[in-house]
This record gives C-alpha cells, structure tokens and sequence, in this order.
C-alpha cells in the first residue's frame, strides 16, 4: 500500500480576515455562505401531526372494533385534541395562517372519517 502524503491543514489554510477557513469558498462574503442553523418549516409539522394522528386513530378504531362508538369517538377526540395542542406548541402557532388553516381542517376532517365508521356502532 503506498504511503500518501496528505498536506498540512496550517499551510492550506485559507485566510479569511483574522480567521482560517479550510474550505475554497471562503473568498466569498459572509453574506453569501449559507449558515447551518435548522429552521423548522410549517410543512414538517404539518405532515408530523396528519401521520401521528393517522397512526394512532387507526389503531384506536381497530383496538376497540368491539366497543360501543362513542367511545372510540371520544377517545379520538381526546387524542385529536391532544395533537393539536403538541403541533401548536411545537411552532405551528408561528406559522402563516394558512398553514394552522390547513392543519386544523385536516385534523378535524380525520377525526370526521373516524366518527363515521363508529357511528354506525353507536
């Protein structure tokens, strides 16, 4: 195997004012070098609340098949309530209005399909 010979990190260095950068792209301004920092978008906490709610619902309905409706229905009900304050604690409440718009008409509108087919146990 041949021995390689990498190059000192301290001699490659690029300056970049009074700091060093290892990178090539540190002639470019700060403005233009994309920061790290994760910003959470509405869409993820949307698509985290219709999945958890899907989940759960599902094995809610199924698990209880052989009880009256209505508690399925409550228990969903519970269980609706209880994420939709989760995804407004997690950012949804900073969102636009569209997205908390969408997010509360999807929630209910799984919570609605769910009461249907309990219904017909009521």
């Amino acid at each position: 195997m041949p021995d390689r010979q990498y190059p000192d990190p301290c001699e490659t260095d690029i300056m970049a004012g009074d700091r060093r950068v290892s990178r090539p792209d540190s002639a470019l301004p700060d403005s233009i070098l994309p920061d790290a920092a994760y910003r959470p978008v509405p869409i993820a906490w949307f698509a985290a609340a219709f999945l958890a709610q899907m989940g759960v619902l599902t094995i809610i309905f199924v698990g209880l098949i052989d009880r009256p409706g209505w508690v399925t229905i409550g228990l969903c009900t519970l269980v609706t309530a209880g994420l939709a304050q989760w995804t407004w604690e997690r950012g949804m409440n900073t969102a636009g209005r569209g997205w908390q718009i969408a997010t509360a008409v999807m929630l209910v509108a799984q919570l609605a399909f769910v009461c249907l087919g309990a219904a017909a146990r009521i």
